[in-house]
Order: C-alpha cells, then sequence, then structure tokens
C-alpha cells in the first residue's frame, strides 16, 4: 500500500528526541553537518528544556532530527508517495523528498524563525488548540478580533493564532460556545496576517537559496497541491507564514491518492493520530511509538511493503 511520510511541527520536541538514531552512521552524520552550521550541540540544547521549545532552536532541531530519521530509515523502507509537513515540518518534508541538503536546511529554518520573530515582535501573539466548535462558528466569532484560524485539523478541531489579548476574549467566548482551549508552546501567531512581514523577505531567501525541485512530491500546506516544482515549492513555503495551514485537506489529498499507510518522523505523535482518527482504514504510526529503527524499517516492510 502507498506509504506517506508526515513531518510533524513544534511543540512535541522532548529530551529522547535523538536516541534512537544516536548509533547510526548516516543520521549522525546528518546532525554532526547541521550541528556545524547551527554552532551549537543538539544535545546541550536538549538538556535545557526551555531552549528547546525557543523559535530559533525549535526550527532547525526539528527538521534537522526529521532528515536524519529519514536518511537512516530510506534504504530499507518503500519509496513513499509523498511527503507533507505540519507547518515547520514542511520544510523537513522538502529535506527528505530530496530538495533540501543539510546545510541548507539549517540555514533556510534558521533564517525562517528570526524573520517569524522579527515580524512578531510588535506583537505579543500565540496559538490556542480548540475543540469542539466548526469553522464558520470560529471564524464568526474572530471578527473583530486579530485571531484567525491558523490550522484546520478536522471538522471541529483547529489551532488559532493572534494577539495575546484578543486569545484571551475569545477564549472565554468559545468556551461559552461548548469548544476546549489548549494554549500550545509555540509563542508567536504562525500562519496568520501578524506574520505578513516575513513573507516577501523569506521569499527572497528562498529564490537565492541552493533548493531544488522535490524527487518526490510533497503536499503543500495551505491548499494541498501536489507540488513537484522548485517555484511552486518557494511560493507554498513563503504564504505558508501567514495564511491557514489546511491539515485536513493535506490529509484527506494523501488519502485520494492512495496513501493508506503513514509514517510521522516526529517528534510526537499528534500528526498519527490525527491521521487514524480521520480515516478507518488507514496504518498510521510515529517512530516515536517504536524503541528501535529497526522496529520502524519492520514496520513499514510489513504494512508498506510490495
Amino acid at each position: 500500500m502507498s506509504l506517506a511520510i508526515l513531518c510533524s511541527g513544534q511543540g512535541a520536541q522532548h529530551p529522547a528526541m535523538l536516541d534512537m538514531m544516536a548509533d547510526h552512521p548516516s543520521a549522525a552524520e546528518v546532525i554532526k553537518k547541521g550541528e556545524a552550521v547551527l554552532g551549537l550541540k543538539l544535545r546541550d540544547v536538549l538538556a535545557q528544556r526551555d531552549e528547546m521549545f525557543r523559535n530559533a532552536i525549535a526550527q532547525p532541531l526539528i527538521c534537522l532530527t526529521q532528515l536524519a530519521l529519514w536518511t537512516a530509515l530510506r534504504p530499507d523502507a518503500p519509496q513513499p508517495a509523498a511527503f507533507c509537513g505540519y507547518s515547520v515540518g514542511e520544510l523537513g518534508a522538502y529535506a527528505c523528498a530530496g530538495a533540501l541538503d543539510v546545510v541548507e536546511l539549517v540555514r533556510i529554518t534558521v533564517a525562517r524563525a528570526v524573520l517569524m520573530d522579527q515580524a512578531a515582535a510588535a506583537t505579543h501573539g500565540g496559538l490556542i488548540a480548540l475543540r469542539g466548535l466548526r469553522r464558520d462558528a470560529i471564524e464568526n466569532l474572530c471578527v473583530g478580533h486579530r485571531a484567525w484560524v491558523a490550522i484546520v485539523i478536522g471538522e471541529e478541531e483547529f489551532v488559532i493564532g493572534g494577539e495575546d489579548g484578543a486569545l484571551a476574549k475569545l477564549g472565554a467566548a468559545f468556551t461559552e460556545h461548548g469548544g476546549k482551549l489548549t494554549r500550545l508552546k509555540v509563542g508567536l501567531a504562525s500562519h496568520t496576517p501578524l506574520l505578513s512581514a516575513a513573507v516577501q523577505p523569506f521569499r527572497e531567501m528562498l529564490n537565492a537559496s541552493a533548493m531544488t525541485s522535490p524527487l518526490i512530491p510533497v503536499v503543500a500546506g495551505i491548499d494541498a497541491a501536489w507540488v513537484m516544482r522548485r517555484d511552486t515549492a518557494i511560493d507554498k513555503l513563503a504564504l505558508q507564514l501567514d495564511h491557514t495551514v489546511e491539515w485536513a485537506a493535506c490529509l484527506d489529498m494523501l488519502y485520494e491518492r492512495g496513501c493508506r499507510v503513514f509514517l510521522e518522523l516526529g517528534p510526537g505523535r499528534a500528526l498519527a493520530r490525527m491521521t487514524q482518527a480521520r480515516f478507518g482504514d488507514v496504518d498510521a504510526r510515529s517512530v516515536d511509538d517504536f524503541r528501535t529503527l529497526e522496529g520502524v524499517s519492520s514496520w513499514l516492510s510489513k504494512h508498506a511493503g510490495s
């Protein structure tokens, strides 16, 4: 059955996220090259809980880990039908799909984080997870407030981004209408107009980069487009900073293209859970579900092998 590889976004970093591949030569080489660009050791970062969630560290940490994991798994894995990344994980997806090498991946994720932080500096914003309301009701409640739907996960599951004051006011309104809220560990309002100032500089940076067309298709977060060209990838990645991520539509696109086996590179298990909840006839797991890379490879061979 066709395989899709999912790359998660921020929020689920954990101290053990490098442990599984510590002794794998090719994965270790990816980490080593990335650390040389960053000028720091990732294990030192993971030993400081607050540091691993800081935007400028979290973005390269997550994407570098994803590329290292896929580098280790790829030789024994069936070829995926497509890659798809959630928020910053979309850059990890392009790297895994062959469009970015280690050096460019780290350089671009660091620049993305800096540009986002600069764009968000004028406001204090963040993200909240919201369950139990439909999109039209949420958008009606957001009218007149500096808050927007940032990510669509399902028919009644969303991430809302906006200024802290707006989120506080809307939190009460969402709760009154039956919504359930969770504040996320992301200190800025990603995928909302509050980050519009970062879009053009990031586009220019991508245009000047060594990014190539992906060797395997990548599903774009903002509209679930099937991306196979460099220019399209750059446009989608730049617009993602201030546009809603239509994650439910991305999963639907992968399903419509025949994907029935989904592996989340992590960190965390959220994307695998979302996928399993959305479709009743798929196998969806995260690398974090396994103890060893050999266990991941065995599962892939059994469920996605030809």
